[in-house]
């Protein structure tokens, strides 16, 4: 009995070590050397960091792909379902653009948290080249690191023009619910399907890019992973 009783509070200990971690590290969060440090201390370099955020990044992506994709067949179901009550068609296009300006603001925020520590982890890794005594270590490392920058360079730039594809997308879905706010009724309705070739193409295109950042996110974290 008394091993039982051990066991449970080492296990509710290690919770609550957990815990504290975790709170630490999101009160610190918002500075991000501290963090930077905190995590190098518990044995997570900046490398590792990267490579999760550039993997949140492509999650987030995947998830806005489905959401676009979900909120485009609401708008086509509106136009295509005359008998729906007015109100309820409004609703249904107003609750798909929430969805997809969250997603697009989640998206947005996970390239930044990648462009951030990419930062860091390329200043730390420019600074510690003029440490090596061997010039052929400090050479071997230049050249790697100029590689990692040049993958990167091509990861965040599809990560950016997925990001920008949002954009005209957003609007569109905007521009429908700012016009059957005010202009609830049949006809506005029947408007929107004149939109909805365009808001189409915009939403393929979207689609298109988000699957070429999410596949040089694979790439990138495949070969960090692999080295």
């Amino acid at each position: 009995m008394s091993n039982i009783n051990q066991n449970s509070k080492a296990r509710a200990g290690r919770r609550i070590s957990t815990g504290l971690l975790m709170s630490i590290l999101l009160i610190i969060g918002g500075c991000s050397s501290l963090y930077y440090d905190t995590m190098e201390k518990l044995g997570i370099e900046k490398r590792e960091i990267l490579v999760d955020r550039v993997g949140d990044a492509r999650d987030a992506q995947n998830e806005a792909q489905e959401t676009f994709r979900s909120a485009l067949e609401r708008f086509q179901s509106v136009v295509s379902s005359p008998d729906t009550e007015l109100k309820e068609r409004y609703e249904k296009i107003n609750d798909a653009y929430s969805d997809s300006e969250s997603i697009a603001e989640e998206v947005r925020d996970r390239i930044d948290a990648v462009e951030e520590v990419s930062g860091a982890l390329f200043e730390e890794w420019e600074d510690e080249l003029d440490r090596y005594k061997s010039t052929s270590l400090r050479q071997s490392s230049e050249r790697k690191l100029n590689e990692t920058r040049e993958q990167y360079s091509q990861l965040i730039d599809r990560m950016h023009k997925a990001e920008e594809r949002m954009d005209p997308v957003l609007q569109a879905f905007e521009d429908q619910v700012l016009f059957l706010k005010h202009n609830l009724n049949a006809q506005a309705i029947g408007s929107l399907e004149g939109e909805l070739g365009q808001i189409r193409q915009d939403v393929d295109a979207l689609i298109r890019n988000m699957e070429q950042s999410i596949a040089e996110s694979e790439a990138f974290i495949k070969r960090f992973r692999t080295e």
